[in-house]
């Protein structure tokens, strides 16, 4: 399995292959996942090209049952947010790297 990107190391590709500043790659990349966030709370769907959907989804309401002990546990209707790969991102990922 590979290592895990977190918010510092994409602020770091930023810094790299955009010449920016760390603080400038924070700033950039901070504002950019609240637009996401922002936009998926509103219930819009958010589009990338060659890259996917984000989306959220309404669950309905059902009856669930603990693993553990069997007992059924009444499951409240939710939101959730979904993301649906495009099909060049799937061909890439299954792929791997070149």
């Amino acid at each position: 399995m590979g290592k895990t990107i977190t918010r510092a190391d994409l602020v770091d590709v930023l810094g790299q292959e955009l010449g920016l500043s760390r603080t400038d790659g924070v700033e950039l990349l901070e504002r950019m996942l609240e637009h996401l966030v922002v936009a998926l709370e509103k219930g819009q769907t958010i589009k990338l090209a060659r890259f996917g959907n984000f989306s959220v989804r309404t669950k309905k309401p059902r009856v669930g049952r603990n693993p553990k002990n069997g007992v059924e546990a009444k499951i409240t209707a939710r939101k959730v947010a979904g993301f649906k790969p495009s099909q060049i991102l799937r061909t890439r990922v299954e792929r791997g790297p070149n």
